[in-house]
């Protein structure tokens, strides 16, 4: 990991990935490729363990001219792909940028890898970072998702990922390009943006705002702190076998309307306020075609590497729920986003 590209690296997990590698890589050299969409920020970036071997670069993983730029005069060796547009809600509205971002964006990285290393793919990575949703959903007695579920994405989002997977494998079988993925569950911490369940629940509970529950707050997601997420994909990135899938999971299986209990009651301890703050939950008209579970089989990845997560889920909402607090003047970069405020008013409006 010498000269490392990062993609969609200003975003949630590709933020604190860039710490991650920082730290754990002293001798490598980070190249962050963020178009700064609405989920990137600098404010992300900033006070980073050794600014020094980062260096940030605006742009669109599409833009083909630009990514085989990067790999040539940087001489990347291994290649982090985040970048993705990644909710669903959005990816209902308009689908057409995930397939954009997701497909296309993919396969852009994927030739210029291939372009790059012109055959020479020793010492070479090329990572995807991918999702559970792409497997569909589950009941609540069905198994766990492992590396051998069969796909069944049901939305826009899940759809457009489950394609981006297919190439990188696809790139690997034909090619030789030396790939490896990961499927990660729910991901939460530091720099989520607050379109996701859990910060979009602690900011409106904290400004006394409704918090909205889909349905009858009964789905199940597989919770996974990022932290764990980022010490799992360097470990796959590292010593991962080349081709193969490595599923990702926190081992947290609450209902949705548990967890924002659970984050209502941190709250009513860190910051009371006159009424309890699970007073503020309002059930409202679910999403379209809304997944009931998840859960991911994450054997594989302990057995091969030894990861398990470290975080469950009592000590993993509380430091997140401290570090959105302690975090105000992030907090107002982004709430005082007009986009965001237009986002929520399209999204929750009619429900």
């Amino acid at each position: 990991m010498k000269n490392t590209l990062v993609t969609g690296g200003a975003g949630f997990i590709g933020a604190n990935f860039v710490r991650y590698l920082l730290n754990a890589e002293p001798g490598a050299h980070l190249y962050n490729l963020d178009a700064l969409t609405y989920a990137g920020s600098l404010e992300n970036l900033k006070d980073l363990p050794d600014p020094s071997r980062h260096t940030f670069i605006e742009g669109d993983i599409c833009d083909a001219e630009l990514v085989n730029r990067i790999m040539a005069e940087h001489a990347i060796d291994t290649v982090i792909h985040f970048a993705a547009e990644s909710h669903v809600d959005r990816s209902i509205h308009g689908p057409g940028a995930f397939v954009q971002t997701n497909v296309i964006g993919t396969f852009t990285l994927l030739e210029a890898a291939r372009a790059s290393w012109a055959g020479d793919f020793s010492g070479r990575r090329f990572h995807h970072v991918s999702t559970d949703e792409v497997f569909g959903s589950l009941s609540p007695t069905d198994p766990a998702f492992s590396e051998a579920t069969p796909y069944d994405p049901r939305s826009p989002y899940s759809a457009s990922k489950a394609a981006s997977d297919h190439l990188v494998r696809a790139y690997f079988h034909t090619y030789g390009l030396p790939v490896t993925l990961t499927n990660c569950s729910n991901n939460y911490g530091p720099f989520q943006f607050p379109e996701k369940l859990i910060p979009l629940m602690i900011l409106n509970a904290v400004q006394g705002k409704p918090l909205p529950i889909y349905g009858d707050g009964k789905q199940i997601r597989d919770w996974l702190y990022v932290e764990d997420h980022c010490e799992a994909i360097y470990l796959v990135a590292k010593n991962g076998k080349l081709g193969e899938t490595y599923n990702v999971g926190g081992g947290n299986q609450p209902y949705n309307i548990d967890l924002v209990r659970e984050i209502c009651s941190i709250l009513d301890e860190l910051r009371p306020a006159n009424a309890p703050h699970a007073a503020l939950m309002t059930h409202v008209q679910d999403r379209p075609g809304h997944d009931r579970r998840y859960a991911m089989d994450i054997s594989k990845i302990r057995q091969e590497l030894g990861w398990t997560p470290r975080y469950d889920i009592e000590s993993g909402m509380r430091a997140t729920v401290e570090w959105y607090l302690d975090h105000q003047d992030w907090v107002k970069s982004v709430l005082g986003d007009e986009a965001y405020a237009a986002w929520l008013e399209k999204n929750y409006a009619k429900r």
